[in-house]
């Protein structure tokens, strides 16, 4: 019965540690590919049009965000810093969710998709990247 339950905490945790990749992967690969890069890659289009936001110009505040949506995403993805660039990341998209989106979930200006990259940044920079991640290297 002893041996039984040790595998048990065993495949627990590893089964843990795959979700926190997949939640890593699921969380920072989209952004990184589908926000983040064309953001960088369209720079003056994206600054010509952004908002300005929290008393900052619209050049400084998309500066911010391509910080968050390939720096922290990327450093999501491999897991290094997690939970630094998961709540970089999670103040990013509470902002775009309530301010660019009014906090709405439907219409047009839907904000869903915000509230989502933020509740899986902020449940990473709660529960940490898992073993399969640079993070825990930085210990040894």
């Amino acid at each position: 019965m002893r041996r039984l339950t040790q595998k048990t905490t065993w495949n627990s945790s590893l089964v843990q540690d795959i979700g926190l990749l997949l939640l890593r992967l699921g969380v920072g690969l989209p952004m990184l590919i589908h926000h983040g890069i064309p953001h960088l890659t369209h720079f003056n289009q994206e600054a010509n049009r952004f908002l300005p936001l929290l008393g900052l110009d619209a050049r400084t505040t998309l500066i911010l965000v391509i910080g968050a949506e390939v720096g922290a995403a990327f450093s999501i993805i491999v897991g290094l810093f997690t939970r630094l660039a998961s709540l970089m990341l999670a103040i990013t998209m509470a902002v775009a969710f309530v301010v660019v989106h009014g906090a709405s979930f439907t219409g047009e200006q839907s904000g869903e998709l915000a509230f989502l990259y933020l509740v899986g940044s902020a449940a990473l920079g709660m529960m940490g990247p898992g073993r399969f991640a640079w993070d825990p290297q930085l210990d040894s």
